[in-house]
C-alpha cells in the first residue's frame, strides 16, 4: 500500500505478472509504491506459499483483459500508473493493442517492464521455458554439481527471483530518467540473460583466461573453500590460509597423517595433490562438531563458517537483532508465518514488507470506483464476466 516516507510513496503499479515477476512488484509495494495486481477472473483460488510470499503489501483487482470492455478499463488504470509490469509472453499484449506503443500515447510517462524467458526479440522469443530451462539455457547448470556427475540444477527457481531483483532495479532507474526526460520506456528483460549475467567468475575467467569452469561440487572455483562435514552438519573451511597452523592443529589430535612432511608446505603441491588433502581434512571434520571447529577455528583467525540450516537460519542472532525477520498472517487460514524482511535498510525511506496478502479481486470495487465507476456499473461488468 501507498506509505508515506517511503522511496515510491505517491507512485502507482500495474502489475500483470506471474511467477516470473510477482516479486518484482512486491518490492516496488515494499518501497511504497500503490501495487494493483491485475488477474483474470475466475481464476483458481488456491496460492502457493511461493505466491503469498510475493504479493505482500499489493491491492487486487479482477480484469478479463481479452475482453473489449475489460481493454477499455485497463486503458483507464494505466492513464494514472506510473509503472506497469507483466510477464505475458513476447506480443500478447500487442495482439490485443495493449503493448508499449499502444499504452505510452495514452500515458507517455509510463514505465512498462516486460519479463519474459528469452526477450521481446530474437529466434527464441516464442518459445515456452520455466526456470529449469533459464538454468540449463543460461550456462548456470552447466557448472553446478559435482565433477563426474552430470550438471546440477541449483536449488530453487533462482531465475524467478534473480530476474525480478534485475526488473526492479530497471524500474527504479527509468524512473530516475524519466525525472529529467519526462517520459517512460519500455524496459525487457530476459530469464536466460539474467541468469547468464550472474556466472560471477565463470564466464570472466572465460573471456580473459579461456578457462571453462568445471563442475567442483562443495569445492570454491578457485580451490580456497570447501563445503566438510561434521559430526552434526557441514562446516565451510579454507584450505591454505595459515596451512602450518592447520597441519599442526590436526597432529596435536593425532589426525595429520603425512601433512606435517616438508613436502605439503609448498603451495603448488598442495594444489597438485589437493584430493589427498581433502580427504585428510574431511576424516579430522567429521571427528568434530561444527560449533567446536568454528569457535576455535575463528580465535585462531580462520575464516571458517558453520553451513546454517534453515532452523538455525532463523534463530541467528545477527538476523534477530536487526529483526530481519516479519510475521505475517495467512489470509485464510489465519496462522502467522515468517518471511525474510527487507534486504536493504534505509534511513529516510523506509522499506517495509507489507502485512497482508490480497485475495483474489479483493479491491475490486474501490479501484473501480476510483475509476468512476457506479456500483452498478462494477455489478454489471462482473456478471458479463469482465471483472
Amino acid at each position: 500500500m501507498n506509505r508515506q516516507g517511503s522511496a515510491l510513496s505517491g507512485y502507482r503499479v500495474l502489475d500483470l505478472t506471474d511467477e516470473r515477476g510477482m516479486l518484482c512488484s512486491r518490492y516496488l509495494a515494499d518501497m511504497g509504491a500503490e501495487v494493483i495486481r491485475v488477474e483474470k477472473p475466475g481464476q483458481n483460488s488456491a496460492r502457493s506459499n511461493f505466491f503469498w510470499a510475493t504479493n505482500l503489501g499489493k491491492r487486487a483487482i479482477t480484469l478479463d483483459i481479452e475482453f473489449k470492455p475489460g481493454q477499455d478499463i485497463f486503458k483507464r488504470l494505466v492513464k494514472s500508473a506510473d509503472v506497469l509490469v507483466e510477464s505475458y509472453p513476447a506480443g500478447y499484449l500487442e495482439k490485443l493493442a495493449l503493448g508499449y506503443p499502444q499504452l505510452s500515447q495514452i500515458n507517455p510517462r509510463l514505465v512498462m517492464a516486460s519479463i519474459t524467458d528469452f526477450g521481446q526479440s530474437g529466434p527464441y522469443r516464442n518459445y515456452k521455458s520455466c526456470d529449469l530451462v533459464a538454468s540449463a539455457l543460461g550456462g548456470q547448470m552447466y557448472v553446478c554439481g559435482e565433477a563426474q556427475s552430470p550438471p546440477l540444477k541449483s536449488f530453487g527457481n533462482q531465475s524467478y527471483y534473480l530476474a525480478p531483483i534485475l526488473a526492479a532495479i530497471g524500474v527504479l532507474l527509468a524512473l530516475l530518467s524519466r525525472h529529467t526526460s519526462g517520459r517512460g520506456q519500455r524496459i525487457d528483460l530476459s530469464l536466460q540473460e539474467c541468469v547468464a549475467a550472474a556466472l560471477d567468475h565463470v564466464l570472466v575467467r572465460y573471456f580473459y583466461q579461456g578457462v571453462v569452469a568445471k563442475r567442483q561440487g562443495g569445492l570454491y572455483w578457485s580451490n580456497a573453500f570447501r563445503t566438510f562435514p561434521c559430526r552434526d552438519g557441514y562446516i565451510l573451511l579454507s584450505l591454505f590460509q595459515q596451512w602450518e597452523t592447520l597441519a599442526e592443529w590436526l597432529a596435536a589430535e593425532g589426525m595429520a597423517e603425512d601433512l606435517t612432511h616438508e613436502k605439503w608446505r609448498d603451495r603448488d603441491y598442495r594444489l597438485q595433490h589437493l584430493g589427498h588433502v581433502i580427504e585428510v581434512l574431511e576424516r579430522w571434520t567429521k571427528s568434530h562438531t561444527v560449533a567446536g571447529l568454528v569457535e576455535k577455528g575463528q580465535l585462531m583467525h580462520f575464516p571458517w563458517a558453520e553451513v546454517a540450516s534453515i532452523p538455525q537460519l532463523l534463530a541467528n542472532p545477527q538476523l534477530k537483532e536487526r529483526d530481519f525477520w516479519v510475521e505475517v498472517g495467512h489470509p485464510e487460514s489465519g496462522k502467522r508465518y515468517k518471511f525474510p524482511g527487507a534486504p536493504c535498510s534505509l534511513s529516510r525511506s523506509p522499506w517495509r514488507v507489507g502485512s497482508h496478502v490480497p485475495k483474489l479481486g479483493e479491491h475490486n470495487k474501490e479501484v473501480y470506483q476510483e475509476l468512476g465507476l457506479s456500483g452498478e456499473e462494477i455489478e454489471a461488468l462482473a456478471r458479463k464476466g469482465v471483472i
